[in-house]
């Protein structure tokens, strides 16, 4: 799971990220603008989202996103505690409000009741799509009851296609999400990892389930029966 914190309080900011990169992937940004930047990307499954920022403010952010129909679930995390404030921010389309100071147990338990809201989560942490059950980090996976051991990478894959099980995903969105902005290779690599990923499945008849969408990328959903 992949989080974005957007905070310019630079002590709270690796709090924050302290608490919860045991757990979750964490991104983070200082000031609005950076936020905006790496939200509009829309390879995160939450981001926490503070109000009075630089540059641009959350309340900005959020409108921008929903305009562009990105709806990665936001959870404004910030000191402003006014019941109008709350009422705004809910009504532009954010999904919770929590009030700082705040504990840490708090926190999590927020995301995570955010990322079973979004169906990303189920109540033991598993990730499910048809018979495939998805288990956290330990890149071991049940396919129908059977036990099937994937590489880090082809987990990281299938977990983020499960998790976009129905939506398009482009490669350019795939290659962002599981090799990084930064890494050496080019989007190309995502052909060939879906490839090997839909070997894996094939023994068990959802190879198919991964479907191209010609000139953008891939979606997962069942295939129609002929």
């Amino acid at each position: 799971m992949r989080i974005l914190i957007v905070e310019d309080n630079v002590d709270l900011l690796d709090s924050m990220k302290m608490i919860l990169q045991n757990e979750f992937t964490v991104e983070t940004a200082t000031d609005g603008e950076d936020g905006l930047f790496l939200a509009m990307q829309n390879i995160y499954d939450v981001i926490l989202l503070d109000v009075m920022l630089p540059e641009i403010n959350g309340f900005e952010i959020l409108k921008k996103l929903r305009n562009e129909h990105i709806m990665t679930p936001i959870l404004f995390v910030t000191a402003r505690d006014a019941l109008e404030d709350r009422v705004s921010g809910l009504e532009m389309g954010g999904d919770d409000y929590l009030v700082k100071p705040f504990q840490a147990p708090e926190l999590v338990a927020r995301i995570r009741a955010l990322l079973r809201r979004s169906g990303n989560l189920t109540i033991d942490h598993t990730i499910k799509y048809r018979g495939i059950e998805l288990f956290g980090k330990e890149q071991e996976i049940k396919i129908d009851s059977n036990l099937v051991k994937l590489t880090n990478t082809q987990y990281e894959l299938l977990e983020y296609l499960i998790q976009n099980s129905g939506k398009i995903v482009t490669r350019e969105q795939i290659f962002d999400r599981i090799w990084g902005f930064d890494s050496d290779t080019t989007d190309a690599v995502v052909e060939v990892y879906i490839h090997h990923l839909r070997k894996k499945l094939e023994g068990y008849g959802y190879h198919k389930d991964i479907q191209n969408v010609r000139g953008i990328g891939y979606i997962l959903k069942a295939p129609k029966e002929s």
